[in-house]
């Protein structure tokens, strides 16, 4: 292997493997090694890491110690929640969405440094692997990856320990004995797997988790929370802004106090194995709630379930490492311009507020009702007197006029001002007009050339006040 890299850029936490793993590059390829740690909010002290990269024979100059925690919240963990992704239905993407921004520092810092290679830590049966290199490849088709777990012989606890004491590695008294499980921290979630948790029938201990109390445990008292949104994303809670990464920091703290945010599930990995997994996710448990709530009183009906119906297949790309693919960049491209051109919730955020009580979590009221307008929704008398009944009826804006269900089947939206109402004669069976009158109000409420500015106020083409539904 000797020549086949001159200069490689290694992924290190400062931990026992990918301490071993740079000993190793060094040892096979006789390469400078340029070591790259990223604080992601893991909530452990990285300087010790710099200090092993010396200790090691690490130019000062070729150690490189970053603060993500505001980019990953801003750019991966934000725009996945805008997306409202669960892979499976309920994970979070917590180890997932880190990859992509760690793979795009490490090429980042190839380019600067001009090394020809870049190299990871993750083994030959996780979807680490493929979700580093996806994410090499992505940005520099021509970077060679070294994988050291598939390429070497240190394949056992034993081996690698006596690879360590070899090259006068230090390794810390508690790596001597086989660690009960494997774990993977940041800001956004700790994930705990294999050794003791691969059989899904044994529970974990309690004193494993570290970001959040049992529900048995938590307080017996609500906790009332109300996020302020903005184009989609989190800006404050209780009306106090925060940066993103404040915010999640301060999410993490309420959710765990109160139980909030663990998981404990089997997953299909992308390789083609399933895995059990434990996570603790307190922030962004509390976060996915709360936007959902923001969303289903501001996104009209057609918008909510494409997006539902969508957010399987994003939450798949993301796990898989697909992060940097089009695919996977252009419904979030399509999500952005939608924020854009919708200045009302800008100016007008709608805070959901979440009540908190014992690992359990409800929506309270918001204060802004959005698109929901009660007198649509109530199945009583509206405005001016009118009986608004969803099913059946519509109130006109103009006079706060009832049309008699009888004679309306329909809105066709023409003209500049306003909808036509078109009525048909009592001989038209109700069957039909109740098959036919949804799908033309939909038209006109989402194809008139004034509808979509005015459907924020629940207005559409300046002629309606709400529309009927079947349900």
């Amino acid at each position: 292997m000797k020549g086949e890299v001159k200069k490689v850029v290694l992924a290190y936490s400062g931990g026992l493997d990918t301490s071993i793993i740079l000993r190793w590059l060094q040892d096979q390829y006789q390469c400078e090694v340029v070591t790259f740690t990223a604080d992601l909010g893991q909530g452990e002290e990285l300087e010790p890491a710099r200090k092993k990269a010396q200790l090691m024979g690490i130019k000062d100059e070729n150690i490189f110690i970053d603060d993500l925690r505001e980019e990953f919240v801003r750019d991966f963990v934000f725009p996945m929640f805008r997306a409202n992704a669960l892979y499976e239905g309920v994970y979070l993407l917590g180890t997932s969405i880190a990859r992509p921004l760690i793979s795009k520092r490490q090429i980042e810092i190839a380019n600067l440094v001009g090394a020809d290679a870049v190299s990871h830590g993750a083994t030959g049966k996780g979807n680490d692997q493929v979700r580093f290199e996806m994410g090499y490849y992505a940005l520099k088709p021509d970077i060679k990856v070294i994988a050291p777990w598939r390429l070497w012989d240190l394949t056992s606890r034993t081996k690698l320990l006596d690879f360590a004491e070899k090259h006068q590695i230090p390794i810390a008294k508690d790596k001597r004995g086989e660690a009960p499980y494997s774990t993977d921290a940041n800001l956004l979630h700790i994930s705990y797997e294999g050794k003791a948790l691969e059989d899904p029938f044994v529970e974990p201990d309690e004193d494993m988790f570290t970001r959040s109390v049992s529900p048995e445990k938590a307080p017996d008292k609500p906790t009332y929370v109300e996020i302020q949104f903005e184009r989609g994303d989190a800006v404050a809670i209780d009306g106090v802004r925060m940066t993103p990464a404040q915010l999640l920091t301060k999410l993490n703290e309420l959710g765990g106090a109160n139980g909030i945010g663990r998981l404990d599930l089997v997953e299909n990995r992308f390789v083609g194995m399933k895995s059990r997994g434990v996570y603790e996710t307190p922030g962004g448990s509390i976060l996915i709630v709360a936007h959902r709530a923001m969303e289903s009183i501001t996104l009209d009906r057609g918008e909510a379930h494409l997006k539902d119906e969508f957010m399987p297949r994003y939450a798949e790309l993301i796990y898989n490492g697909f992060w940097f693919a089009p695919e996977r960049i252009a419904p979030e491209a399509v999500q952005g311009q939608r924020h854009r051109g919708r200045p009302q919730i800008g100016k007008e955020p709608v805070p959901p507020r979440l009540r908190h009580l014992r690992g359990r979590q409800r929506l309270r009221p918001a204060r802004r009702p959005g698109l929901h307008q009660a007198q649509c929704a109530a199945h009583a008398f509206g405005q001016d007197g009118a009986r608004v009944n969803p099913r059946l009826s519509m109130t006109t804006r103009r006079g706060g006029r009832q049309l008699p269900p009888l004679f309306f089947f329909g809105v066709i939206g023409v003209g500049k001002n306003a909808p036509r109402l078109w009525k048909i004669p009592f001989g038209i069976p109700l069957s039909i007009r109740r098959a036919v009158r949804p799908a033309l109000a939909w038209e006109a409420f989402h194809d008139h050339p004034r509808g979509d500015s005015r459907r924020r106020s629940g207005v559409a083409g300046g002629g309606l006040r709400c529309i009927g539904d079947t349900g």
